[in-house]
C-alpha cells in the first residue's frame, strides 16, 4: 500500500502544478448530458477446440476430444459525461448478457459459459454494473466496476463477456506525453463468472507511467502486489526508426519479473520473462521476428490479476511460450489489403516454436504453435463497422512438457478455431 499512496500523491502534486500552466480537460467539461455516450455492441463467436492423439476434453470426464460451443451476446454501456466546475463528477454503466445457441454437456469448457455442476453449460448468463468518476483538470478517478488494461493488471475481452474488475482507477494526463495509473482493486469477474469475486482476487494494487519522449520513442514501467499471490514488476520501450516514405523498423521490448509472497495461492513463483520484438514494414506488409525468454524456477504467473496480464512478443492464441527456462522464437507476417483494393480485410500469420523448457520428467519440453487471422470490416453503409474474424490456431506440444499436457484448456496437440462477428453501434 506504500507504492499506492505515494502514488496517489505524485498524482495530486502533478494535477496541482500542471492545472496553473494550461486549460484542461475538465475547463471544457460540457456537462453530465452534454457528453454522455450510449453505445450497443452485438458479438456473436463459435469456438471449437479439437484435441489431438487421443487426448479427451478433461472437462467432460474423457468422454469427447473436443469442445464445441457458439453464443451470442448483448452489451449496452452508458457513458455520462462531466459536470462543470473544478471538480467533475459523472457515472459509467453497463448492462450485458449472452445466449447460447450451441453446446452440449459432452463439449463444454471454452469459458464462453458458466457450466453446472452436472457438465452441462448456462443457457443464458447476463451482468449489471457501473462505476462514478470524478475529474480534477486532466485527472480521472474512477470507482466501481470497471474493464482494465494495464500490463500488469489486464482485463480480457476474448469471450462473448469480458472480465471485469472491482475497485479504483486513477489516470493522470497533466503532463504532455506522461500517462501515470494508479489503481487498487479487491474483485475480479471472469469472462463466465456470476459473481463480482468468481476469479479470487483478495486485493490488488498497482502503478505505472508511460512517456512519448518523441513520436517515434515510448517508454513504460509498472509494478503490482496481488495479495497473498505475488508481486510484479514490468518495463517497456518501443522506438520506430522511419527509413523512407511507407518504410520503417519497429523495435519492442517487453520485461517481467515475478515471485509470489505470502500464501502463495497462485503457487510458488520464480520467474523473470522478456521478449524483443522487430518489425520491419513495407507499404501493405509488415514482416516481424521475435525471440522470448523466460528464466527462474518457475512459468511465469499471472490469471488473478487478469487473464490478458502477459504483454510479451510470444503470448499468443493458445500458448504464451512461458515455460520454466523457456526460449521461444516467432515469424510472423501481416497484410493490409487496402493497398489492393479492398479496404478493411487484413491477413496475419505466425509460427512460434520454444525448446529448453524444464520439467519434471526430465527431458527438454518443447512447443509449436501456427496461427492464421482473417478479419474484414464493412467500411460503409448502415451495417459500417461490421466485422467478421477468422482465427485459426494449431498447438503442439512433446511428451515431456508435462506443464502442457496437463493444461486444460490446451493439452498435448490442440487444433482451436473461432467465428468472431461484432457490430458496434453508437447510439448517442
Amino acid at each position: 500500500m506504500c507504492m499506492m499512496k505515494w502514488t496517489i500523491i505524485a498524482l495530486s502534486v502533478a494535477a496541482g502544478t500542471s492545472q496553473m500552466a494550461m486549460a484542461s480537460s475538465q475547463d471544457d467539461a460540457k456537462g453530465f448530458v452534454d457528453d454522455s455516450t450510449l453505445s450497443i455492441l452485438t458479438r456473436l463467436e463459435y469456438m471449437n477446440r479439437d484435441f489431438k492423439d487421443g487426448f479427451s476434453n478433461p472437462t467432460n470426464g474423457g468422454k469427447s476430444g473436443y469442445r464445441q460451443d457458439t453464443g451470442a451476446a448483448e452489451r449496452i454501456k452508458y457513458s455520462s459525461g462531466f459536470t462543470q466546475g473544478t471538480i467533475g463528477v459523472g457515472v459509467d454503466a453497463y448492462a450485458m448478457g449472452t445466449v447460447k445457441l450451441d453446446g452440449g454437456k459432452g463439449r463444454a469448457g471454452n469459458a464462453q459459459f458458466q457450466v453446472n455442476d452436472d457438465g452441462s453449460e448456462a443457457k443464458t448468463q447476463s451482468a449489471a454494473g457501473g462505476a462514478v468518476k470524478f475529474r480534477v483538470s486532466d485527472t480521472v478517478a474512477k470507482y466501481g466496476n470497471q474493464v482494465v488494461i494495464n500490463p500488469v493488471f489486464s482485463t480480457s475481452d476474448s469471450r462473448l463477456l469480458p472480465e471485469i474488475a472491482t475497485g479504483t482507477l486513477v489516470t493522470s494526463n497533466e503532463i504532455k506525453g506522461l500517462e501515470l495509473n494508479a489503481g487498487h482493486f479487491t474483485a475480479l469477474r471472469t469472462q463466465t463468472g456470476q459473481f463480482n469475486d468468481s476469479a479470487g482476487l483478495e486485493a490488488a494494487d498497482f502503478a505505472s507511467a508511460n512517456y512519448q519522449f518523441t513520436p517515434d520513442l515510448v517508454a513504460g514501467i509498472a509494478a503490482s502486489n496481488v495479495e497473498n499471490n505475488f508481486k510484479k514488476q514490468y518495463l517497456n520501450v518501443n522506438y520506430t526508426l522511419p527509413i523512407v516514405e511507407g518504410q520503417s523498423l519497429n523495435f519492442d521490448l517487453n520485461a517481467y519479473n515475478t515471485k509470489s509472497q505470502g500464501q502463495e495461492l497462485s503457487g510458488k513463483v520464480d520467474n523473470n520473462l522478456w521478449s524483443l520484438a522487430t518489425a520491419y514494414s513495407l507499404g501493405a506488409h509488415r514482416f516481424t521476428v521475435a525471440y522470448q525468454r523466460s528464466t527462474g524456477d518457475t512459468p511465469y504467473a499471472y490469471g488473478v490479476d487478469g487473464s490478458d496480464t502477459v504483454y510479451v512478443s510470444n503470448s499468443i492464441q493458445m500458448s504464451d511460450f512461458d515455460g520454466a527456462q523457456e526460449r521461444s522464437w516467432q515469424g510472423r507476417y501481416d497484410l493490409n489489403l487496402a493497398s489492393y483494393g479492398v479496404p478493411g480485410l487484413t491477413f496475419m500469420t505466425r509460427y512460434v516454436y520454444g525448446d529448453n523448457i524444464r520439467t519434471t520428467e526430465g527431458p527438454e519440453g518443447r512447443e509449436r504453435e501456427l496461427n492464421v487471422e482473417v478479419k474484414y470490416v464493412l467500411q460503409t453503409g448502415p451495417a459500417k463497422d461490421l466485422s467478421f474474424r477468422v482465427r485459426a490456431a494449431y498447438f503442439r506440444a512433446n511428451d515431456a512438457y508435462i506443464f502442457a499436457a496437463n493444461n486444460n484448456d490446451v493439452g498435448p496437440s490442440n487444433d482451436d478455431i473461432r467465428l468472431i462477428i461484432n457490430y458496434p453501434l453508437n447510439i448517442l
